[in-house]
């Protein structure tokens, strides 16, 4: 009896004891809801059981879960933003070739139908500045050269009819004032006042250095007219070429210079190509002026060769007369 109540009393105590074991397994596979340990442990009941207040422990693992879940999403998110970084620089890239080469004529060619005409013109202008340099240049170092000979010759004449002989039928400005001397002096044969014979012949040769000066002038009017108007034909060519800029701006709606350096680098175009034309122009005139002055000054020097030639003759008559007279 003894050994089957001690059985009895072992049996039951295995009993309690696996039941003991087995409840808190039960609690945790039953609810784990975060909520539900919130609740127990913000309103404990004082009437649950010692194992049911410490099952909320287990859940506890569970909230760091979403935690350790959103970094790599954090981290998987960082080259997603990356990604638009990178993909500027293929955009800078990609525009890179699609830009037209910036060479004068591409310019040219490309610009507005009045900046071309514009640039043509301007070009036609210092065109026209050469040549005359090139053509005043040969025709004023020519007359120089032989105006120069010619008063070498009649350097040692004693009258008019010697210093034709001396030039032969050349032609220039000297030939011309002892035609003109000779002429006046044919003309007032018979006259006994030789200062009015004087007077009417430096008028003559007044008159020749007057046509000589409009004849050797020719062609500086062009050269001052370019100088002058150059730099603003090109500013208008540049204004007019801005113009058609900004609008082209205004109807791609962006300020790109991708977009917006062709069409200024071709307005400005239209300024260099005007002074260009302006700037040998002003220093050619120059140029022209001061070898002008000195050619007139030999034509001076020519009238005045001239004009002694005519008094010496004046005088040798009046004194042939004399002596005649005396005989």
């Amino acid at each position: 009896m003894k050994t089957m109540s001690f059985q009895a009393s072992l049996a039951a105590a295995l009993t309690l004891a696996a039941a003991w074991l087995a409840s808190p397994v039960s609690a945790q596979t039953q609810s784990p809801p975060v909520a539900t340990p919130v609740q127990s442990t913000t309103q404990p009941s004082a009437a649950g059981p010692a194992p049911a207040a410490t099952a909320p422990a287990a859940p506890a693992p569970v909230a760091p879960a979403p935690a350790v879940s959103t970094a790599p999403a954090v981290a998987g998110a960082a080259p997603v933003a990356a990604n638009p970084a990178s993909a500027k620089p293929d955009a800078a890239t990609a525009i890179v070739p699609a830009m037209k080469e910036l060479s004068p004529w591409v310019m040219f060619m490309s610009a507005d139908v009045i900046v071309k005409a514009v640039m043509i013109g301007l070009a036609f202008a210092s065109l026209m500045t050469w040549t005359v340099f090139i053509a005043k240049s040969i025709e004023l170092s020519v007359a120089s050269a032989k105006l120069r000979s010619a008063l070498k010759k009649i350097a040692e004449a004693r009258s008019l009819a010697e210093a034709q002989m001396a030039l032969g039928s050349k032609e220039g400005i000297l030939p011309s004032f002892l035609a003109a001397a000779l002429r006046e002096a044919r003309m007032s044969a018979g006259l006994s006042s030789d200062a009015g014979i004087k007077e009417r012949a430096a008028s003559s040769f007044s008159e020749i250095v007057r046509a000589e000066q409009r004849r050797i002038r020719i062609g500086m009017g062009v050269l001052a007219t370019i100088g002058s108007t150059s730099p603003f034909v090109g500013l208008f060519g540049t204004v007019w070429g801005i113009m058609n800029s900004f609008i082209g701006i205004s109807k791609s709606q962006t300020t790109n210079l991708a977009v917006v350096a062709p069409g200024i680098a071709e307005a400005l175009l239209a300024t260099a190509i005007g002074l260009v034309a302006a700037i040998p122009a002003v220093i050619i005139y120059n140029h022209f002026s001061r070898v002008t002055k000195g050619y007139l000054e030999l034509v001076s020097r020519a009238s005045g060769a001239a004009g002694r030639l005519l008094s010496r003759d004046l005088d040798r008559s009046h004194g042939s007369v004399h002596s005649r007279a005396a005989e």
